[in-house]
């Protein structure tokens, strides 16, 4: 018995370095985690159940979250979400594919649609329903093909607006679906019905608004690559405040280019180092560093696969390396893995972002163009 205990103690302690070691993990506990839920207790499916899981994912990820329920008497629902942060998709929707298969159990990424007769949320002492919410889709002249809208609330006021605008975008997470709430409508804007410009539309018709707009928008750029090879290039130099200088290398040829919105997701990598004795600037060794990890990053994120390299920012002590992409899951995994190697060398972050007609860039395009 001793040697068993000593055994599931190691068991406990094996350290959550991939999917399978997570499930591993959870089939440990799977029996004892379907009672707790079964029993409907929250505050013991919090503390008996959440926490044990939370650390666990973690290692893995931080950032993962968690909603579970019963589907029926006998199967528990576990979802996995990403509460809203984009570099961790990929993850959820691998660990779930990971996942074994089990009778008692049902797992699922990210929060999914529903359909809209089955939405309804009270939070803050607020009410979220087909009822009291409405939309309309503004047009952007100079960006046509941003999803941009306007939501209304029947109670919106300056005085509870951060309120309604939580539970508007919790609505639109249920209804939607996560994947769909964050990732097809480009900007959501709120007023009061009294200063609606337009005839207010039932939110019921903004699924198949947006399933409209995006198929649009995907039969207009399907097929667009763009190979950078013979691109031209500019180095770009300017003094900043602190009396250092700003060296930047862009793809002019992508700057100008007019099908920019085929590739939407903006990837940004900042790269610190010590430059305090070279004005902001890296020494010879950390810019061929640098340099190599920008090389790793590029021989991952290929152009003609939809992964552009727009360029590269070196001031006050960080470098910073832009893309341009048709999609977000590959560029996240490979941020992650670049992460992981050089973060012991460097402090390296990243953001990905929404930006279809890469405004981040337009302070590197001459105002008179």
């Amino acid at each position: 018995m001793r040697f068993l205990k000593n055994l599931f103690k190691k068991e406990e302690e094996k350290p959550i370095k991939s999917y399978q070691d997570f499930w591993d993990w959870f089939l440990l506990h799977e029996n004892e985690f379907y009672k707790i839920v079964k029993k409907g207790n929250g505050n013991k499916i919090s503390t008996q159940f959440f926490d044990k899981i939370a650390p666990k994912l973690n290692e893995l990820k931080e950032g993962i979250w968690y909603l579970t329920g019963m589907l029926n008497d006998n199967i528990v629902d576990l979802i996995l979400t990403a509460d809203g942060e984009i570099q961790n998709f990929y993850v959820i929707e691998e660990l779930i594919s990971a996942a074994p298969k089990l009778n008692n159990w049902k797992f699922r990424a990210l929060k999914p649609e529903h359909e809209i007769e089955n939405v309804g949320i009270n939070m803050a002492g607020f009410s979220f329903t087909s009822q009291n919410i409405f939309f309309y889709s503004n047009e952007l002249k100079d960006c046509p093909d941003e999803i941009d809208i306007t939501i209304i609330h029947d109670d919106y006021n300056e005085d509870n607006k951060a309120d309604i605008i939580n539970g508007c975008y919790l609505f639109l997470d249920n209804y939607l679906g996560e994947l769909n709430s964050l990732t097809i409508i480009d900007n959501i804007n709120f007023k009061q019905k009294s200063e609606a410009e337009k005839e207010l539309i039932p939110i019921e018709k903004l699924k198949s608004f947006i399933i409209w707009r995006e198929k649009e928008f995907v039969e207009k750029y399907e097929g667009i690559r763009k190979n950078t090879e013979n691109d031209n290039f500019a180095s770009m130099e300017a003094t900043l405040k602190s009396g250092n200088k700003m060296v930047a290398v862009l793809n002019t040829d992508l700057l100008n280019w007019n099908a920019k919105a085929s590739h939407p997701w903006i990837l940004i990598f900042e790269i610190k180092y010590n430059g305090e004795n070279n004005n902001g600037f890296p020494d010879e060794e950390t810019y061929n560093f640098l340099d190599l990890i920008e090389g790793e990053i590029n021989s991952q994120l290929k152009d003609f696969e939809g992964y552009l390299n727009i360029g590269r920012e070196t001031s006050e002590n960080m470098r910073e390396i832009y893309f341009a992409c048709k999609e977000f899951r590959k560029p996240c995994k490979v941020a992650d893995k670049i992460l992981s190697k050089y973060s012991k060398n460097l402090e390296i972050n990243y953001n990905i972002y929404k930006d279809k007609y890469w405004s981040s860039f337009d302070r590197f395009i001459p105002k008179d163009f």
